[in-house]
């Protein structure tokens, strides 16, 4: 039985994987706040008391870099290695993987019901895809195919520096420059950039802030999902929260056509993590997919370029995948080394 885990700065969701049902439909799956445990295996062991199955092999993306089987996880304090976690938890194999790699390799396998097109386009056959995923961070992969099937590859384009398309974003790259010096995507196109934005729109005087807002952004641990329900609502929407999310969209749509062309991505951008889905009527207004083909000489080929919103739980899918990949090829090797030595006795 296969644990399947997507590992993120605020959330962690865990998936009991069987073979036979396979990856989308887990035993059972739980839902954790990362910050309520002191360690990864500390969250794994009370998910695992709730039920009566048993694991003995693990499968974990991470919202970070994976290098020899060790991660840290960039928004939070938990250090990953595959051999400890192993240890510690009584499995026969740990793997980890990069978040966005694990969503990369679930988005050939979404179906229609699971994504919201916001431009049909035109995709090319085997042309590249990218995956564009604001979360907690920001985090960016892209598929390629290798003549039989799509290859998932990791990035961390998300901590490159933030490059401004308008003079309000070349205000915002100043303001925060004097802050963090330098300044990553991440910082202006994630959760945790979110507040960014609210606050640099709030001190430039772009709009009034709510006293009431004010009042329970100082008191929230994290107050990027109050900006948020602020920002969305209808009767009516906060002006500076609005303006700090329509913000959020231009440089999101500037940053997936940015990504879109250093990719050649011919057969689709993909937009995960939980932000897009969370925000989807306001990037179906419209606004994201003028600024998505706005390229100058390139505009007409990024009108061709499909746009897509995932709504599934894509990197527990791709985790689960994964897992069950290499719990297949385990096996086989094992088998395969048993029938070797038969074969010589």
């Amino acid at each position: 039985m296969l644990l399947a885990g997507d590992i993120g700065g605020t959330k962690t969701d865990l998936a009991i994987i069987s073979p036979e049902r396979g990856p989308r439909a887990p035993l059972l799956r739980a839902e954790f706040p990362s910050a309520g445990f002191p360690s990864l295996p500390a969250l794994v062991r009370a998910f695992l008391a709730t039920t009566a199955y048993e694991v003995d092999r693990a499968c974990f993306d991470v919202a970070g870099p994976v290098l020899e089987g060790r991660s840290t996880v960039t928004n939070l304090s938990w250090v990953l290695d595959e051999g400890e976690l192993a240890r510690e938890l009584g499995l026969e194999s740990v793997h980890l993987l990069n978040d966005l790699h694990a969503i990369a390799i679930a988005v050939p396998t979404l179906g229609a019901d699971e994504l919201h097109t916001l431009n049909p386009g035109r995709p090319a056959g085997e042309g590249v895809i990218a995956v564009v995923a604001p979360g907690t961070g920001l985090g960016e992969a892209f598929l390629v195919w290798d003549g039989v099937s799509y290859r998932a590859c990791p990035s961390e384009g998300g901590h490159a520096g933030f490059a401004p398309a308008s003079e309000l974003e070349a205000d915002l790259l100043k303001h925060l420059m004097k802050r963090f010096g330098h300044v990553s995507r991440e910082r202006v196109c994630s959760g945790l950039g979110i507040p960014n934005l609210y606050g640099f729109l709030r001190d430039q005087g772009h709009a009034t802030e709510s006293a009431e807002l004010a009042a329970a952004l100082a008191a929230a641990s994290d107050p990027t999902p109050l900006i948020g329900e602020a920002a969305l609502r209808r009767s009516p929407p906060d002006p500076l929260s609005r303006a700090a999310l329509e913000l959020f969209i231009a440089i999101l749509a500037t940053e997936a056509g940015n990504f879109a062309l250093e990719v050649l991505a011919t057969g689709g951008v993909y937009l995960a993590g939980g932000i897009p889905a969370h925000i989807l009527p306001a990037l179906v207004e419209g606004g994201f997919m003028r600024q998505f083909v706005r390229k100058g000489r390139l505009t007409d080929l990024l009108t061709q370029i499909p746009v897509h919103v995932v709504l599934a739980r894509a990197a527990l899918i791709g985790s689960a995948i994964r897992g069950l990949e290499l719990a297949a090829a385990e096996t086989a090797t094992v088998q395969g080394r048993g029938a070797a030595r038969c074969s010589l006795a």
